[in-house]
């Protein structure tokens, strides 16, 4: 069993300076998974990474240095208010859709509520998508290598973290995002000659 009076100042220190005023550790024995965040919201200032500690102590350091730091991560990646074209139609959209509603015109309100709908999934899938995903696998790659990690070591214990999910956390099987990422960071390391195609990416 991991002490938490060890792990916790450990990974403290783990963290980048981006994130060090932006996060907070804590334990949940409760939660099914090894590792777990809320949504980062725009209002919050600060995001709780929570732990499953039982679960945790399994893996390796050097795997719960790389999983813990993917999660840091993608969490300080994501950036609702950033401004771009799907986040300005979401707003447009949901401008459209309340004028339509307040002059009773349901074909309006079907059209802008459509187009709402069509550019959130497109900003979803900017932060929660497979390709953010592996964005944030290799930024966590990037950091593990300022903490005394090579590329090489990190990207193994990030996929060995990975590929023991499911069977820490009583699930049947990687998830096809898993899969993804796991195949993105064998090709990284020379374990696969395969590579990722492009059109596997959902964003």
């Amino acid at each position: 069993m991991v002490s938490p009076d060890l792990e916790l100042p450990r990974l403290r220190e783990l963290l980048p300076a981006s994130g060090r005023m932006k996060t907070r550790i804590k334990l949940d024995e409760r939660q099914s998974q090894l590792i777990a965040t809320d949504f980062p919201r725009p209002w919050k200032t600060r995001h709780t990474i929570s732990l499953n500690l039982s679960l945790w102590g399994q893996l390796t350091i050097p795997q719960r240095d790389m999983l813990f730091l993917r999660q840091v991560c993608w969490l300080t990646s994501v950036n609702l208010l950033k401004p771009d074209w799907y986040r300005g139609l979401v707003v447009l959209g949901a401008l459209g859709t309340l004028l339509q509603l307040l002059q009773q015109d349901v074909v309006g309100v079907v059209a802008a509520g459509g187009l709402t709908a069509v550019a959130g999934t497109q900003v979803w899938r900017q932060v929660r998508g497979s390709r953010a995903e592996v964005t944030a696998d290799e930024t966590t790659l990037q950091v593990a290598q300022r903490r005394g990690y090579s590329e090489t070591e990190a990207a193994q214990a990030l996929l060995q973290a990975i590929e023991a999910g499911p069977r820490l956390e009583g699930r049947p099987s990687l998830t096809f995002t898993e899969l993804l990422r796991c195949q993105h960071l064998r090709s990284l390391i020379g374990a696969s000659p395969v590579p990722v195609p492009e059109q596997a990416y959902d964003g």
